[in-house]
């Protein structure tokens, strides 16, 4: 476009940068207010995926624990039987008279005792006249109370529980008086 008048000219351009400058005005603003939004929606994703990430390491973390704490539940079931063998061994050479033999055996249990304790697993405390709970005990058999206060207690233990951790990996195993 090619005025020939140049004080025409002059007086076009001018125009059109008043319309052009009002009408980039608005856009600018526009424009302005659409980064900002963008900017805030991409801080809102960042924050959430953040946070996202770090909710999963605790729980792979806590996770991670757990595994460590009952991973040797396994090895520890078989150790059960065991324990409950050096028990019964230990109640009979109590009843010996021969101190040497019951010291020597002594040692040997307590020191099988304490490596089974230090890896996490602890006896379940069960004691004759304990109130029955089948959330903590398994009955094996009933008897007949002979008083009634006894009713519902246990009266004999037959095998101790354990529990590794938290995780229980043998109920106690109980006579209860009915």
């Amino acid at each position: 476009m090619l005025a020939v008048n140049l004080p025409n000219n002059r007086s076009i351009m001018a125009t059109n940068k008043k319309k052009s400058t009002k009408s980039k005005s608005p856009t600018l603003k526009d424009q302005i207010k659409s980064l900002n939004d963008n900017l805030n929606d991409e801080k809102d994703k960042f924050l959430r995926l953040f946070a996202e990430f770090e909710n999963f390491r605790k729980r792979t973390a806590k996770e991670r624990l757990d595994l460590f704490k009952t991973a040797s539940s396994e090895l520890m079931t078989s150790l059960l039987p065991i324990a409950d063998d050096m028990d019964r061994a230990l109640n009979e050479f109590k009843k010996s008279n021969d101190e040497n033999l019951i010291k020597g055996f002594e040692l040997i249990y307590n020191k099988f005792h304490d490596t089974l304790k230090s890896n996490g697993l602890q006896l379940i405390d069960v004691n004759k006249g304990d109130v029955f709970d089948s959330e903590k005990h398994e009955a094996i058999t009933q008897i007949k109370a002979s008083d009634k206060k006894m009713i519902g207690k246990i009266v004999d233990i037959v095998e101790s529980g354990y529990v590794l951790g938290e995780k229980i990996l043998r109920y106690p195993k109980v006579v209860v008086a009915n």
